[in-house]
């Protein structure tokens, strides 16, 4: 061996040693920088969790997770160790999205999040076996899961002013508590049949959607008491709603209603009606108040207007019908002739 060849393998020798030791060196300063990322994600969730838990108050026995106008786009998953929250508190905090990890609250009564900029519900809601009230309203959510149904007890749901809803899944039906319902300033062109199978449902908002008619089955909702249904589209009342004899709140107003049916003389339950702005065909006049307060209930409640247009309304048709008899018995053309002796005047 020459020592030429001497030098070379000598000089091999030392590189692999040092790409060794390097190699080494590069692993150990590796490991360092995870053990430094996972220490700082430990310290980073204690922070998040400490100040978490000062959110945490007692009320009514209840423990709450209430934040109000803080920057929390999303959840850290140390809020997992409070898993004994009944109720959140969530209101403007720009949180973007319901963590997946939210089924695993089993004793969360209220998850309230309303004011955010949430888009979408995760199906892991429907665990949520014990939850009473979901309050989503103020959101971007597009589309509701037919998971919610899974939610036994729930007796409130709001997702109002999220704009873009349109329709919901029918196994909401299956929620026999369901008795309040907000779903106003959406984009609902009818009412969900998933509504009209809850024979329970006593309050109903779908004021600012697109609807423009009520359907017959409106009155399967037999226990409502109040509907709301401002500034949609609808243009006329079924008959059905007569029957709707629990219902005691009903708000029309900036519809394009153009006459009130006659059978809602008979719904004896109601209170309040509201019937402003909308084209109707009869301009009628109340009679003059004794007091400004009876002045003030007429322009509140609305009941005497309607009672008062329905009749202005029977008595025009009955006179538009009797006219209508006088003038074909009268025909000068003898052309028409009324058979008297039958019900309702038949034409021969």
């Amino acid at each position: 061996m020459n020592e030429t060849s001497v030098c070379v393998g000598t000089f091999t020798a030392v590189k692999t040693l040092w790409e060794v030791r390097i190699h080494k060196i590069n692993e150990e300063l590796q490991k360092e920088k995870e053990f430094r990322q996972r220490l700082l994600l430990v310290w980073e969730e204690r922070a998040a969790l400490a100040k978490l838990k000062e959110k945490v108050i007692n009320e009514d026995g209840r423990a709450i997770l209430r934040i109000e106008e803080e920057e929390w786009k999303t959840l850290p998953s140390c809020l997992l160790k409070l898993a004994h929250l009944q109720e959140w508190q969530l209101h403007r905090t720009s949180l973007q999205k319901i963590p997946h990890f939210i089924g695993r609250f089993h004793s969360l009564l209220v998850l309230d999040l309303s004011r955010n900029s949430i888009e979408s519900v995760p199906k892991e809601i429907g665990q949520l076996t014990s939850l009473q009230e979901l309050l989503l309203s103020y959101n971007r959510i597009k589309s509701v899961p037919k998971e919610i149904s899974n939610c036994v007890n729930l007796e409130r749901l709001e997702l109002a002013v999220n704009r873009s809803i349109c329709d919901l899944p029918p196994q909401l039906s299956d929620l026999k508590k369901l008795s309040h319902i907000d779903l106003c300033m959406n984009q609902f062109t009818s009412i969900p049949s998933a509504l009209l199978n809850m024979p329970n449902l006593e309050w109903l908002d779908m004021g600012g959607n697109k609807l423009q008619e009520l359907p017959d089955a409106i009155e399967r909702m037999e226990n409502l008491h109040t509907l709301w249904l401002q500034r949609n589209e609808i243009t006329s009342l079924p008959e059905t709603i007569g029957n709707m004899k629990n219902l005691n709140t009903l708000v029309l107003s900036n519809n394009k209603l153009r006459n009130i049916p006659a059978c809602m003389k008979d719904m004896t339950s109601l209170r309040f009606v509201n019937f402003r702005d909308n084209p109707l065909e009869l301009e009628v006049t109340l009679p003059p108040c004794e007091n400004e307060e009876e002045e003030e209930q007429q322009e509140m409640f609305g009941i005497e207007f309607m009672h008062v247009y329905i009749q202005e309304s029977l008595r025009k048709t009955g006179m538009a019908f009797l006219l209508t008899l006088i003038s074909l018995e009268y025909s000068e053309e003898g052309k028409h002739k009324l058979d008297k002796s039958k019900p309702g005047y038949l034409y021969k």
